[in-house]
């Protein structure tokens, strides 16, 4: 026998306590739709496993043919091959469970984005539903742009883990996420979300948690502005797109940008934040609620400001007899 002491292996390894709590390998996402897919896409190319919740089978089916059809995507366009597209589907898989996030690190709710009690009511279920399965290290986040983190905090019996992550999906090249910060939100939650935002290689922009945020509450206003413009005759759409591109280099001028975004969503948007400030400059222009009670959406129904092809391609000149009709 050896005359030097033995020592055992477990000495040296890390105890419960000393773990890092929040490691990310894995979070859950409610909701996969196109926010959710977004995320789930941001967080598994960049070696995340992602567990998302669906409310049925079909609907869990479907995401993951929406989310093969933007692999796919990026596969034409020379961003991915096809290994690289199995390896990130390989980390992903759907459920109707709240069980399957109990490995958890944090958990996203990515629910249809629209201001309505019925809403508010739902996300404070899921929060709950989530709060039961996890453990109590597990951050509890909302993708939304309204000023909810601190009320949905307030159902959970752990209200300091609550935060606001809102990603830019409508830039996939967009490099920062708003990170939102609520009442009850303790730096150690902030600083561990700070960290997930990195190592899907963005940069993370720290919040007070207010209606429409950084991000949705200039650009709302910018496109709201466009309308008014539009509406007095100023100019005409396309001379404001070609002003806003030309002028101060945007990638998409505001009616551009309007149907990539979705007129409903700005919508509800504005909707937010005049009601929580109840200024008339927030008040959602006549014209965009005359197009979207035409059903005209932009580019998800092929009619926005512009017409467009089944491919998001821009079309011919037809889009000008709608806005004739309306007076503009």
């Amino acid at each position: 026998m050896s005359d030097y002491p033995t020592e055992s292996i477990e000495q040296y390894a890390l105890s419960k306590k000393d773990r890092p709590r929040h490691l990310f390998s894995e979070i859950g996402i409610i909701g996969c739709g196109v926010v959710g897919r977004a995320i789930t896409l941001m967080a598994s190319q960049n070696g995340i496993d992602v567990v998302f919740v669906e409310v049925t089978k079909e609907k869990i089916q479907d995401s993951v043919q929406e989310l093969e059809k933007m692999l796919d995507h990026q596969i034409d366009h020379w961003g991915m091959t096809t290994g690289e597209k199995k390896l990130v589907l390989s980390r992903i898989r759907g459920t109707t469970d709240y069980r399957d996030l109990r490995k958890c690190d944090l958990v996203i709710e990515s629910i249809k984005s629209k201001t309505d009690d019925h809403l508010m009511e739902l996300r404070k279920t899921i929060f709950k539903k989530v709060e039961e399965q996890v453990d109590h290290h597990c951050i509890i986040a909302t993708s939304s742009t309204s000023s909810i983190v601190t009320e949905l905090s307030s159902v959970l019996e752990h209200n300091e883990r609550t935060i606001g992550i809102h990603f830019l999906i409508t830039n996939p090249n967009a490099r920062v996420v708003e990170v939102i910060k609520g009442h009850h939100t303790s730096k150690d939650v902030f600083t561990s979300t700070e960290k997930f935002v990195r190592m899907i290689n963005k940069t993370p922009l720290l919040v007070e948690e207010s209606p429409g945020l950084v991000s949705v509450r200039i650009v709302a206003s910018f496109i709201n502005e466009a309308c008014d413009v539009l509406m007095e005759g100023v100019s005409t759409r396309e001379n404001i797109d070609l002003t806003m591109r030309n002028y101060f280099g945007l990638i998409l001028g505001p009616f551009e940008l309007a149907d990539k975004i979705g007129l409903d969503k700005i919508q509800n948007w504005m909707d937010d934040i005049y009601n929580e400030f109840g200024f008339i400059k927030y008040k959602t222009s006549p014209l965009i609620r005359r197009l979207v009670r035409a059903g005209y959406l932009g580019r998800k129904t092929q009619q926005g400001f512009y017409t467009y092809d089944a491919n998001g391609n821009r079309a011919s000149k037809q889009a000008e007899l709608y806005i004739a009709d309306y007076g503009f």
